[in-house]
């Protein structure tokens, strides 16, 4: 195996980590789950690692967080929606907060704050109640948004990308 191979799976590993942890743990329970700032650290994989460990940062992090603190029903859902958020930035750019990965923060908001609700009406056969969720989803996204720009300025500050991962492609 290529040391950048294992470099990449070290980081993804380090990444699946800090966002099984800041989102099973740092947490605020809402009406039928949480609201967390993992979202922000998986925007951060999204702008720095490959797509596939990016995807598996995302999903994985979001799956062992919802199975390991007994929201395992809302697993599925978070898979989905985790996994398919990251396909809308970009590591492409040498900075991580370039104009089109903060720009994808809006987009990503709708598809945590939509899928959520789609999720959990299509769970409960009801598509009022979900609105209640709602404005736990939309401080998800803002906090998680803040989150994102405040990292991705300091680490482009510091080069961290280049440092790291060796610049843009990897």
């Amino acid at each position: 195996m290529k040391n950048k191979q294992i470099k990449l799976m070290c980081i993804t590993g380090v990444f699946t980590a800090i966002v099984f942890v800041t989102t099973a743990y740092l947490h605020i329970p809402s009406h039928t789950g949480y609201t967390h700032i993992g979202d922000g650290f998986i925007y951060l994989a999204a702008c720095m690692l490959p797509l596939p460990y990016g995807v598996f940062v995302g999903a994985a992090g979001a799956l062992l967080a919802d199975c390991l603190t007994g929201y395992a029903i809302w697993a599925p859902g978070s898979v989905i929606i985790k996994a398919a958020a990251v396909f809308l930035f970009t590591r492409k750019s040498e900075k991580i907060l370039s104009l089109r990965n903060g720009l994808a923060l809006i987009p990503a908001s709708a598809l945590c704050i939509g899928g959520y609700y789609l999720y959990e009406s299509i769970i409960t056969l009801n598509f009022v109640t979900p609105l209640a969720g709602i404005p736990g989803y939309i401080t998800q996204s803002v906090l998680s948004s803040i989150l994102f720009v405040v990292v991705a300025f300091a680490m482009d500050g510091l080069k961290f990308k280049q440092r790291m991962l060796g610049g843009k492609a990897i």
